[in-house]
């Protein structure tokens, strides 16, 4: 200590400087160039926050306050010309910004010169966070060069008059146009096409999971080879093989899944300045085909969406690519809850860190599964103007709605989603370049709705690769664009089944409106991580772990546990990464939440996660279970009886 006494205060600033850790005080937000630094001082240091009484003669409050200003910002102006002179910042003028201080440069600076500034400054103890003064420009948005993009793709541009839908793309491009995430396909597999190329790095390996060589259409049954060879079914197809295509529409090749690929990922902004735009600029397709002539077996779409996870088939090659989205288009006309088999898949892929989105159904009246199911996210279909499309099933299920299209709306070609595709009824057509119109098509429906939420968290993970499905699903609802703030052409509120065209809320269509732009800003906050807990017995105390959690930029300061649903219980520690619960004896089922919070400056940031705790008591592997147990029971005591004594009867016969 006697050693820092001789010291004069600038040099002890900058010794402190040398022996700080710089992540432990960079400030946020070091963009240059900076003409100049804004400092927010500590509370009580603030001379331009202090309330004080002026008895002048002025002849009203205005010219009072306006006094009272004045000699605040000439203190404020003394200590901050004070601060510069204590950390060897050199500034031709200081000033205020709002209530706080301006110290501007006397030449501008930037890159590491402008953290050094910045970081000198912060160290001060009368300073509580510091940003540099940059020239700020009207929203930016980055569009790309695609002419189909700029002709058809209405639903990817900035909303507004004529297009209130649209997802604001350019203003989330400007922030990211995406990375190698991967996103799986799980549909009728994927053609190549002159703007989606077969191979890395934009497709992957995939696999071919439709177990029925008539129904899969390429004379094999599961294997390595994802290609779509067509999924066309004729009335030829009916008369001679009833059994199998009888209850079957007859209808030419969908290609359904390389329409979907391109939405999420097709070439974009490529020298040709030709073709479609894909939502994610990079991201690389995982092709899983499940569906052939007529649709997909249930059983081949579980094994597909489970290997699309990276979790095991049996008998089928590891998934080397695990997906962290998961595209189906795919579902049937049961609640969820029928069985557990449609929740226990959503379930597996969930804790296997990748989020499911699916179509919300295209029978314009109650979701089912699989976007009934608890944890995905179910996307419905409005049309350009912002309300519900005629066919699109709605309900408090879905998550929340996207541009599908819907040829009721106007000129067909002008409200439809425009994407890669091939004119071929039966067999593909092939195509070498992008500028063949004849190799991109118009579709409608939910099926092509989700895909732009799937694309829009691909942008999401490229950010904050740490959010879980459940911190994606949350950050995008609360993007959503308000269905209040949407004026439709129709003014039917969506109701009962038939309602076709409507006006959304939140009870039929989800949160909102997708909006990538929002959905990737709020990517940037600290993602809360939790520990998977799964069954429990009753009784047990168990433990809360967020310990994990992470921020982008910074550190998490404060972790603040709440119970969101189950019987009420005691929450100790919640204030702290590591909390802890003593669960009750009774059987019940527990979500709790995790809210985290980081030090970005100057206005902090949180992000949220769930977890959920199943208190039930095994299931014995000795014992009966009910009427049908003790009744098999029974009869399997009697047939060894009747074993015993025919056994005897013959010996004696013998």
């Amino acid at each position: 200590m006697t050693f820092f006494k001789f010291l004069s205060r600038p040099a002890a600033l900058w010794l402190a400087a040398l022996y700080c850790l710089p992540g432990a005080v960079a400030a946020q937000g070091a963009e240059g160039p900076a003409f100049g630094l804004i400092v927010g001082y500590r509370d009580g240091a603030n001379e331009l926050s202090r309330e004080e009484t002026d008895r002048g003669p002025w002849a009203d409050g205005r010219e009072r306050a306006q006094a009272v200003w004045q000699r605040a910002a000439q203190r404020s102006r003394e200590r901050t010309q004070q601060l510069a002179t204590d950390t060897g910042v050199k500034v031709k003028s200081v000033g205020e910004a709002g209530r706080s201080a301006l110290m501007r440069f006397e030449r501008v600076l930037k890159g590491a010169e402008l953290e050094d500034a910045m970081r000198r400054v912060r160290l001060h103890p009368d300073v509580a966070w510091v940003e540099p003064d940059v020239l700020l420009k009207r929203q930016q948005t980055k569009e790309p060069n695609d002419s189909i993009y700029l002709s058809s793709q209405w639903h990817l541009k900035t909303s507004g008059p004529g297009a209130a839908a649209a997802m604001n793309l350019p203003a989330g491009w400007f922030r990211t146009t995406g990375s190698n995430v991967v996103v799986a396909v799980v549909d009728s597999g994927i053609l190549a096409h002159p703007d989606l190329p077969i191979g890395l790095p934009r497709l992957l390996p995939g696999y071919d999971f439709v177990d029925d060589d008539v129904y899969a259409n390429d004379g094999s049954r599961r294997d390595n080879d994802p290609t779509d060879p067509g999924d066309w079914v004729s009335q030829a197809d009916k008369t001679s093989d009833s059994a199998r295509f009888g209850s079957c529409d007859v209808a030419d090749s969908s290609w359904h899944g390389t329409f979907i690929a391109g939405q999420i990922a097709a070439l974009t902004d490529q020298p040709s300045a030709q073709g479609v735009a894909g939502i994610n600029w990079a991201a690389r397709i995982l092709p899983v085909r499940v569906a052939g002539k007529c649709g997909a077996f249930l059983s081949d779409l579980v094994d597909g969406v489970r290997w699309a996870a990276g979790l095991p088939v049996t008998d089928v090659p590891t998934n080397n690519f695990p997906a962290r989205v998961i595209n189906l288009s795919f579902g049937g006309s049961a609640s969820c809850s029928s069985t557990p088999l449609y929740q226990q898949m959503v379930d597996d892929v969930t804790n296997a860190n990748a989020l499911l989105v699916v179509a919300g159904g295209n029978n314009d009246g109650p979701v089912t599964r699989p976007a009934d199911c608890v944890g995905v996210m179910a996307v419905g279909a409005v049309r350009r103007d912002g309300a519900k499309a005629w066919y699109s099933s709605f309900g408090s299920q879905i998550t929340l709605s996207a541009p599908g299209g819907s040829n009721l709306d106007g000129p067909a070609v002008d409200h439809l989603i425009r994407s890669t595709d091939n004119p071929g009824l039966t067999t593909a057509i092939s195509y070498t370049g992008m500028s063949d119109l004849n190799a991109y098509g118009y579709k409608q429906g939910t099926s092509f709705s989700a895909p732009q939420a799937a694309g829009v968290a691909s942008l999401m993970l490229d950010i904050n690769p740490h959010l879980t499905p459940a911190a994606l699903i949350d950050r995008m609802k609360k993007a959503a664009r308000l269905w209040s703030s949407v004026t439709p052409g129709v003014p039917t509120a969506c109701g009962p089944a038939g309602a076709e065209a409507c006006r959304c809320t939140d009870a039929t269509c989800g949160a909102g409106l997708l909006d990538a732009a929002a959905s990737v800003q709020l990517a940037t906050g600290p993602a809360a991580i939790i520990t998977p807990i799964g069954t429990v017995t009753p009784g047990t105390a168990i433990t809360l772990n967020g310990s994990a959690s992470v921020a982008l930029t910074g550190q998490i300061v404060s972790h603040q546990w709440t119970q969101v649903s189950g019987p009420t219980v005691a929450i100790t520690n919640a204030s702290t990464a590591v909390a802890g619960v003593s669960l009750p004896s009774s059987p019940a089922t527990y979500v709790f939440r995790l809210t985290v919070t980081d030090d970005f400056l100057p206005t902090a940031r949180t992000g949220s996660d769930t977890v959920t705790v199943v208190a039930a008591y095994p299931v014995s592997s000795g014992g009966g279970g009910g009427s049908t147990s003790v009744f098999w029971g029974i009869a399997l005591w009697a047939w060894v009886l009747a074993v015993c004594w025919q056994q005897r009867r013959t010996r004696r016969l013998t």
